[in-house]
């Protein structure tokens, strides 16, 4: 299999195995946001998202095995891999073109990647434990049975000192919740419903989720008001 002209030799393991991954899993509704994915962040929030995707990195720098899942084009993934030259990533997602853009990204570390074109709530991981798991928004696509049975199962494979780290929209309290963030969010789900078929209309309780799996809530930081929360959790 031929490598794609992009792709650093020393990513061609990485490159193979995502494409094999991505030849045997599901449908990708997001691979035709890929390209454009980035720039529609910066249109419509500015730096605020990556901001956000970057608020704890500095706390991880001893982990040594993550998971990340559903990380769009790899912002996340490819500051993580540069700034911790110690950690390995499994780089979980539906879409194959968005795991491509992970990999690309990724560079010269992109060999320290495994991407594995797959539906997170599904794939059972595969290199437990895991000292670091990573979302960013990517619990806003799921229903709160599906986010509760993600932290489950993902309590499961963390080691005992393991950390969560989440990036998400939320609803704050007051009149700039009611007039502002809550008509925000469900124009998002109307317009990410129009571009993917996300069927998901409304933020799911992923605080309550991780806290009935056994995670606790450490560190959690706020952006536009309330709009945009960064959290770190901790497994019990």
């Amino acid at each position: 299999m031929t490598t794609l002209p992009w792709a650093p030799r020393a990513a061609k393991t990485a490159e193979r195995e995502t494409r094999s991954e991505c030849e045997r899993g599901a449908a990708a509704n997001f691979d035709g946001l890929a390209r454009l994915y980035r720039w529609m962040e910066f249109f419509t929030f500015g730096p605020w998202l990556e901001r956000c995707r970057f608020a704890f990195l500095d706390d991880l720098a001893g982990c040594r095995r993550g998971v990340v899942l559903g990380d769009g084009d790899g912002r996340f993934a490819a500051r993580l891999l540069g700034t911790n030259a110690k950690i390995e990533i499994d780089a979980i997602d539906v879409s194959r073109e968005m795991l491509r853009a992970l990999v690309k990204r990724a560079g010269p570390d992109a060999a320290r990647v495994r991407g594995f074109c797959a539906d997170a709530r599904e794939r059972p991981p595969t290199q437990a434990p895991y000292d670091l798991v990573a979302t960013h928004f990517f619990l806003d696509c799921l229903t709160d049975g599906e986010v509760r049975a993600l932290a489950e199962r993902m309590r499961g494979a963390v080691s005992a000192d393991g950390v969560w780290v989440v990036s998400e929209f939320a609803i704050p309290e007051g009149a700039f919740g009611r007039w502002m963030a809550r008509p925000l969010v469900r124009l998002l789900y109307r317009a990410f419903g129009l571009l993917t078929g996300l069927a998901i209309r409304e933020l799911p309780n992923h605080g309550a989720a991780l806290r009935g799996a056994g995670f606790t809530l450490r560190r959690r930081r706020a952006f536009l008001r309330g709009l945009l929360v960064a959290e770190l959790w901790r497994a019990d």
